[in-house]
């Protein structure tokens, strides 16, 4: 049997989920779905990082220690991923012994390899995004991290070094054999200029004097590991590297999906400690954009920050994927507003999908007591759809979906089963066009089932005996929060008499 992997970014866990994990986990799960559904024996990881700066901090605000508050807030993650409707194989905690354990061996690896060793660090660091950053970086953006609004911090301390200018030339050669892909091609440019600039060897620990909640250096009680070297180590610790045999069956990942905002980590430091290692790479790096508030970046100062939970308990964790799976391109940025998705969710989802699955059971119940007869298999053309999902275009292969659902419904238009219903002589026409419309909603559900599960999960149920199931409501009943509800009336424009001439 074919083994797929896919990973997840694991983020860090010192604040409740946002709008971008939703986006990181729901994509993952779209693509482990969709190789469930081909036969294939998927790995699906997810997991939560706990060491770093920002946990400690957080943990300290909280009047709890690192170990205590990661793990009250962990829970809240793996609901979360509950409520997304997402199903992980597994969840990995970079505080689980197993990852301390790889993460340690891997050092010990590279630096048996003469690829780890110790010097004088001076220069800038910003806590919000666990990161060093070269002096020019810092003085581009004027000394204050363009993401956090927040100064860099100058460090001069004693670290370990990773000699990433060692894999210079080795990344680059991946990336043009193949062996590493970046999706979208534009993405896979900045790595190749990054590369072409050459790595510099990064700082991978801090002593213990400025930060004690990490991964103890073996043989150095006096210094922890830098937080983004450690958990890279996340996607084959939970496979139990060196020798595990989920290791053995899975890896390399076929797919590693997360934000533009971390791709240098995946394309450039985690390559480089695989060949460091000996293993081989990840076979795709899919990187999405980031996601506006009516084209202002999201911040809790402006008051722009959209509650992925505020979206599912309103409108139902489908309307959610929909909405970010296909109105949010999968390779580039996107923009949400309540307006914007309240408008796909009453007019696509409620008036199209909705609509066609309601129109077609009700006239199965009611012209023939709800049996639908044989149905023929539907014979559409879903190539299309299989090839956006092989290119990581999973906003197209949405879009293909929904040319059905509308083409279904202009089908029951041109036809008119309710004109047919009136006539004896066209009994057997309606049979055979009511099976077909419930054969053709049975195909778009398999289609949708990796992106909607619990709606294609629905609409099976109400056609799975060959007679239509009791049917309770609407798939998506339509919701007025944010947009005016076409049924009310708008109140008169007041009229303004003439006056007679004086």
């Amino acid at each position: 049997m074919k083994k797929f992997y896919i990973t997840t970014a694991i983020p860090y866990v010192n604040d409740v989920p946002h709008i971008g994990n939703g986006l990181d986990f729901t994509l993952a799960d779209v693509l482990a779905r969709y190789h469930k559904q081909l036969g294939e024996d998927v790995f699906y990881e997810v997991g939560a990082d706990e060491h770093g700066t920002k946990v400690a901090q957080k943990a300290e605000e909280n009047g709890k220690q690192p170990q205590e508050f990661v793990d009250a807030i962990v829970p809240t993650w793996k609901a979360f991923l509950e409520k997304l409707n997402v199903q992980p194989t597994a969840f990995v905690r970079t505080t689980d012994p197993a990852h301390e354990k790889t993460a340690q061996y891997v050092w010990q690896q590279l630096a048996a390899k003469g690829y780890v060793y110790k010097g004088k660090y001076e220069g800038w660091y910003c806590v919000g995004c666990e990161s060093f950053v070269t002096p020019a970086e810092a003085t581009a953006n004027n000394g204050v991290c363009p993401d956090h609004k927040k100064p860099y911090q100058h460090l001069s301390e004693e670290n370990y070094y990773f000699k990433l200018s060692a894999f210079n030339e080795q990344i680059k050669q991946a990336l043009i054999a193949g062996e590493l892909k970046v999706v979208p091609e534009f993405r896979r440019n900045e790595i190749e200029s990054l590369l072409k600039d050459g790595l510099k060897d990064i700082s991978i620990s801090r002593p213990i004097t400025q930060l004690k909640w990490g991964v103890p250096v073996p043989g150095d009680d006096q210094q922890v590991m830098y937080v983004w070297f450690e958990a890279l180590l996340n996607y084959i610790s939970i496979l139990g590297y060196p020798d595990g045999p989920n290791y053995k069956k899975f890896w390399p990942s076929d797919v590693w999906v997360g934000g533009k905002d971390i791709l240098r980590f995946h394309a450039a430091i985690f390559p480089a400690i695989l060949i460091g290692i000996e293993q081989p790479l990840v076979k795709t790096l899919l990187v999405h954009g980031h996601i506006s508030s009516g084209g202002t970046k999201m911040s809790k100062s402006i008051g722009n920050v959209i509650s992925p939970i505020e979206v599912i308990d309103g409108y139902g964790v489908d309307a959610f994927r929909y909405y970010f799976l296909r109105h949010i391109p999968t390779i580039d940025d996107g923009d949400f507003t309540w307006e914007k998705f309240e408008t796909s969710y009453n007019n696509e989802l409620g008036n199209e999908l909705g609509n066609v699955v309601q129109r077609i059971t009700s006239m199965i119940t009611r012209y023939q007591n709800g049996v639908i007869g044989d149905m023929p298999t539907a014979n559409h053309d879903s190539g299309p759809y299989h090839e956006e999902i092989a290119q990581f275009r999973l906003d197209r292969a949405l879009d293909y979906v929904w040319v059905k659902i509308r083409n279904l419904n202009a089908y029951l238009e041109k036809v008119k089963p309710w004109e047919l219903a009136k006539k004896q002589e066209e009994a057997e026409h309606l049979q055979e066009v009511l099976a077909y419309s419930a054969g053709s909603l049975l195909q778009i559900a398999d289609l949708l089932w990796p992106f909607l599960p619990t709606t294609a999960e629905a609409i099976k149920k109400i056609f799975a005996d060959g007679r239509v199931a009791q049917y309770d409501g609407v798939l998506f009943p339509k919701i007025y929060k944010h947009t005016p509800d076409p049924k009310v009336a708008k109140p008169e424009a007041p009229t303004t008499q003439p006056q007679p001439e004086q």
